[in-house]
C-alpha cells in the first residue's frame, strides 16, 4: 500500500468532519478513483450513488484506510478527519478504524455470542475497566442499534442465529460499541428484506444526531430517504455532490440526470 499525502491548512478542515482533496486511487495500473474532492458534514448522512463499478465503495474505503489491506492499492491526495491527516505515518490504522467504524454489505457477525460480538471491540481497545462497565457498553450499544428489546434475554446465544436484519443491526451495535465518530456503511441493506431495510433506515436516521454517516447504496430511493447530501460517482469520477433534494430534482450534470432518470446504470 503506497500513499502520497500532502495536507494543507484550510478553513474547510474546521467546518467539516471529513475533507478529501484531489484523491486518486490506483489498483496497480488501473486508475480507479480520479481526482475526487468532497467535504462531509458532521452529524449528517451522505449517500454515495452510481452504477456498479463506478468507484463509490472504493472511495468509501479510503476514509478508514481499508484499502491498506490490498497490496496493489495506492492512494494519493489529502484526506483529513477533524483536521488530522488520516494517512500520516503516525496514525495507527487500528485506532482510526475505531474512530471510523464500518458496516458491510453482508451482515458479518463473529461466530460468538450476541454479547461477545458487541463486547469484542471495547475489550481489545481497553475502553472498559470492569465487567459492569462492559455490560453497560453492550446494553447501550444494542439499545442504540434498536436491538436490545429483541435480544436482551438471549445475549449468550450465537449472533449468527439471528435473522439477517437483526444480524445487520448487531453489526451496527458492534461498530457503535467503540464510540466511533464516523460510521461507513457499504450497501448495508442490499441483503435484507423490505421490513428489515426499513428498520435499518430508521436506525440510520436516529444515529445521525450523534454520528457522521456515509452510506454507499445502489438504491436511489434509499439515498433520497436517508441522506441529507448525495454524491454521484461515474467511472471513478465524482460527477456531482450536493443537497440530496437538489441532486434528485435539479441535477447540474447531464450524467447525473441520465442516471437518476434511468437512462443508464
Amino acid at each position: 500500500m503506497n500513499v502520497s499525502v500532502n495536507l494543507e491548512n484550510d478553513v474547510d478542515l474546521a467546518q467539516h468532519k471529513i475533507v478529501a482533496k484531489n484523491v486518486q486511487v490506483y489498483y496497480g495500473e488501473k486508475h480507479a478513483i480520479k481526482d475526487v474532492n468532497i467535504n462531509i458534514q458532521p452529524c449528517s448522512v451522505t449517500a454515495f450513488i452510481g452504477p456498479s463499478g463506478c468507484g463509490k465503495s472504493t472511495f468509501l474505503r479510503t476514509l478508514n484506510r481499508m484499502n491498506d489491506t490490498i497490496d496493489i492499492c495506492r492512494v494519493e491526495g489529502n484526506i483529513s478527519i477533524d483536521g488530522e491527516n488520516i494517512y500520516d505515518p503516525r496514525v495507527d490504522p487500528v485506532q482510526l478504524r475505531a474512530k471510523v467504524g464500518m458496516v458491510f454489505q453482508k451482515p458479518n457477525p463473529f461466530p460468538k455470542s450476541i454479547y461477545e460480538n458487541v463486547a469484542y471491540g471495547p475489550r481489545i481497545h481497553g475502553l472498559t475497566r470492569t465487567k459492569a462497565e462492559l455490560d453497560e457498553v453492550v446494553s447501550a450499544s444494542l439499545q442504540k442499534a434498536g436491538l436490545w428489546n429483541e435480544v436482551k434475554d438471549r445475549l449468550d446465544e450465537g449472533g449468527t442465529g439471528l435473522s439477517g436484519g437483526q444480524q445487520q443491526r448487531l453489526c451496527i451495535a458492534r461498530a457503535i460499541a467503540v464510540s466511533p465518530e464516523v460510521i461507513l456503511m457499504d450497501e448495508p441493506c442490499s441483503a435484507l428484506d423490505p421490513i428489515a431495510t426499513a428498520k435499518v433506515e430508521e436506525l440510520i436516521d436516529e444515529l445521525r444526531s450523534n454520528y457522521t454517516i456515509v452510506i454507499v447504496t445502489h438504491s436511489m430511493q434509499q439515498a433520497a430517504r436517508v441522506s441529507q447530501r448525495t454524491a454521484f460517482f461515474h467511472l471513478g469520477n465524482l460527477v456531482e455532490e450536493g443537497a440530496t433534494q437538489d441532486i434528485f430534482t435539479n441535477p447540474q450534470d447531464k450524467r447525473t440526470q441520465d442516471y437518476i432518470t434511468g437512462r443508464f446504470g
